[in-house]
Formats: structure tokens, sequence, C-alpha cells
């Protein structure tokens, strides 16, 4: 009988690239940009090294990205400082993701520039 351990984690850096830039389906198609991260963390936390703390961050950015979104909406109306909220966001929705991207590639922990520690 041969005894197969299942506890051994899998480094796969080009997963954890993908799920980084899987963020950026908001600026390519309007709608995904959380949830298929969140289920490729989800579903490859257990399996794979570095995806716990790689997918935490990558939620943890788009929460807080959705939060100063919803700070920054009625921030309009003072003296339009709203948006230039939403700019800055754009521009951290946007460079942030890439930056991960790059880190995990090369084996690196994700930067938390910006980023609320919710989970």
């Amino acid at each position: 009988m041969e005894v197969v351990n299942q506890n051994v984690l899998r480094k796969d850096t080009t997963l954890l690239s993908i799920m980084h830039l899987t963020q950026l389906l908001y600026y390519v198609i309007g709608f995904g940009g959380f949830i298929v991260p969140l289920i490729i963390w989800l579903s490859s936390r257990k399996s794979v090294e570095g995806m716990n703390e790689h997918g935490k961050a990558a939620v943890n950015l788009q929460l807080s990205l959705l939060l100063y979104i919803f700070i920054s909406i009625p921030a309009i109306l003072l003296l339009g400082l709203g948006i230039l909220g939403l700019i800055g966001v754009a521009i951290l929705g946007f460079v942030l993701p890439i930056v991960n991207a790059v880190k995990a590639s090369n084996g690196e922990s994700p930067s938390n520039f910006m980023t609320i520690p919710f989970l």
C-alpha cells in the first residue's frame, strides 16, 4: 500500500501572476476583477505555495478600491476632490496588479501599497 501525502504545496508562480492579472478584467470587460481572483484564491490556496498571501493581497486590494470609490463619489460635491480620488483609484487599480504579478513571478511578497488589510 502506497501512502500519498496530499499536503505538499506546489510552487506555481505562473498561477500567482495570472491571479493578480485577472484583477484587470474590470478594464477589459467591465466586470470579474473581484470574482475571478477570489475563485482562483479559494480553489488553490491549500495547494499552491504563496497563494494564501497573494490571494489575500488581491482581495484586500479590490475591497480597498471599492471603499475608495464609495468615498470618492460623494466627495465630487466637495470642490471636485472626488474626481481626483477616482483618477487615483483607476491608476492604483491598474498599476498595483501588474506590480504584484511581476513580484509573484519573481517569488516575492505582494505589495500592499494603499491597501487596507480586511482579511
